[in-house]
């Protein structure tokens, strides 16, 4: 199966990934897991979660989805080799959410949660106004050296806080950044395609030449 580079990182994936919110939530964990052993024994490996999935569950507090993978990975050790693993922090709390202390402590704890030592690609999942990028980036710079995690990106900035960001990245070690994700860099309706806000994001991932991974709802 054709595979496709993201960025400069060296992760190349069939281009297909599976979006892990639905674990734990619309799917217990039993199904779960033959969703993903069917995934990857049809040749599929990025698995997209993040640490607040799926806290909207009435008595979940979020990290059920990466709990989910790090329960399948423990019982199939030898599919962390054939897998890469995405998730994200910064939705919550409101404010403060990618400081250096915040992301030290989510990356920990999902790595405990997702059973591994290691997050092939971690993602700010919200721009965080509060918090100066440059600590954020300087943090994930250290995780990156520490080796707990391979690649950083960015998901739901707008155009002018994603440029903000690259200019941010550009002043230090830029290798590691390699994506965006973004709903609405390639929408899913009419209205979404004119909306200027898609077009801005989609010539700024262009000219930051930034691999996008796109973000698309399927029906059931």
């Amino acid at each position: 199966m054709e595979k496709r580079k993201l960025g400069k990182s060296g992760i190349e994936f069939a281009p297909i990934a599976f979006g892990g919110n639905v674990f734990g939530w619309t799917a217990d964990e039993a199904t779960s897991h033959k969703l993903l052993d069917a995934f990857v024994d049809a040749g599929f490996s990025f698995i997209d979660t993040a640490d607040v999935y799926s806290r909207w569950v009435p008595g979940h507090k979020g990290g059920e989805s990466e709990a989910i993978i790090g329960s399948w990975l423990k019982k199939n050790p030898a599919k962390r080799a054939k897998v890469q693993i995405a998730t994200k922090c910064g939705m919550v709390p409101a404010e403060g959410a990618l400081t250096r202390a915040h992301i030290k402590k989510s990356v920990d704890e999902s790595l405990q949660r997702l059973n591994t030592d290691r997050i092939d690609l971690f993602q700010s999942h919200k721009d965080d106004a509060a918090t100066p990028q440059e600590e954020t980036l300087s943090t994930y710079g250290e995780l990156v050296k520490a080796g707990k995690i391979g690649a950083i990106g960015a998901s739901n900035f707008d155009a002018k806080r994603l440029a903000a960001w690259m200019k941010a990245v550009a002043a230090r070690d830029a290798s590691k950044t390699v994506c965006v994700m973004l709903q609405g860099v390639f929408p899913d309706t009419v209205a979404e395609r004119k909306s200027r806000s898609c077009t801005a994001r989609r010539r700024r991932c262009a000219s930051c030449r930034l691999r996008a991974i796109p973000l698309r709802r399927t029906n059931p």
